[in-house]
């Protein structure tokens, strides 16, 4: 079969699967741990038909990706944050889903930018958040945080906000949180060249609040623009906040992190536990978890996984 004959079923398929979504009364996407299911489901649905409209033809469902076991125990974090408490024992979530299939199921939305053209473009976007005025944060700000590290990183770690020290120097993720997630890269044998970070927000909410809803829908353009520049394989969520300022209304953290989502039903999204919760639950149960959901990440890029003492 020709490639545009497959584009055109899938796209009618999903398009069926939509409107069989609406008419039950969805008002957004569901969210999925695996790509295969979104795939899996347009077989199991019937599609919504109108008048004189043919039912589009169905292509075979794809065989489920082959999931690994649980590990009945989380592997020691490489990093540490304080002495170790009583060992607890943590299971860890599936393995990630193949970035293939995760990338094949919303073709990109336009050629991606490389090279000078891609810094470029940040450079540009980085000059209009300085000038924004859209909420309010604008007025207490001492300057505007875009991010730090490398544009053509393919792993993207995404926060919340800046606190006191990244209003300061102008860089996300530099204060005590900060010097933790270093030590999180550090302890997955990447370096800083290797990731790229930024936050939902780009402004300091004051006294370090969660940023407001208004201020969240003002700002998360700038970064869903930064992601569309940069394209990355795989986005770690850093918290609560960015989780729902990448993927909108969830469940909590606590619920959902260790498990894959899409972002745009593309780049595949870890969420876990933010910097700053760690330090203020410094327990060997919670960086276990931690390290678990960077274990999931690195073996989503294909990279090796660091034992203890490596």
């Amino acid at each position: 079969m020709d490639v545009r004959d497959e584009l055109r079923e899938l796209a009618s398929a999903v398009r069926a699967w939509a409107e069989w979504q609406a008419e039950c009364g969805a008002e957004a996407l569901p969210t999925v741990s695996h790509p295969a299911d979104v795939l899996a489901s347009l077989e199991r649905k019937p599609a919504a038909r109108g008048p004189g409209r043919a039912a589009p033809r169905q292509a075979p469902a794809p065989a489920p990706a082959a999931r690994a076991p649980a590990i009945a125990q989380a592997a020691p974090p490489p990093f540490a944050v304080a002495p170790a408490a009583a060992t607890t024992t943590v299971s860890a979530s599936p393995p990630a889903p193949p970035a293939a299939a995760a990338s094949a199921a919303m073709p990109a939305p336009g050629p991606a930018l490389t090279g000078e053209a891609r810094r470029n473009h940040l450079a540009v976007l980085a000059d209009t958040v300085k000038a924004c005025t859209r909420c309010g944060l604008h007025a207490s700000r001492k300057q505007t945080v875009f991010s730090r590290g490398n544009p053509d990183a393919e792993l993207c770690f995404i926060g919340e906000g800046p606190g006191a020290d990244e209003d300061a120097q102008g860089l996300p993720f530099v204060g005590k949180a900060g010097q933790l997630l270093d030590k999180m890269i550090a302890g997955m044998g990447l370096k800083q060249d290797d990731v790229y970070i930024a936050n939902c927000v780009k402004c300091r909410p004051p006294n370090n609040r969660v940023p407001e809803p208004s201020e969240m829908a003002s700002c998360v353009p700038y970064l869903q623009e930064q992601l569309e520049v940069i394209r990355p394989r795989v986005i770690v969520a850093l918290g609560g906040t960015a989780v729902r300022g990448l993927l909108g209304p969830t469940d909590g953290i606590t619920k959902i992190r260790g498990k894959w989502r899409l972002y745009r039903a593309s780049i595949p999204v870890m969420p876990t536990f933010h910097p700053a919760y760690v330090l203020r639950q410094p327990t060997k149960e919670v960086r276990a978890m931690v390290w678990s959901d960077l274990q999931q990440v690195l073996k989503e890029l294909g990279r090796p996984v660091p034992t203890r003492g490596s």
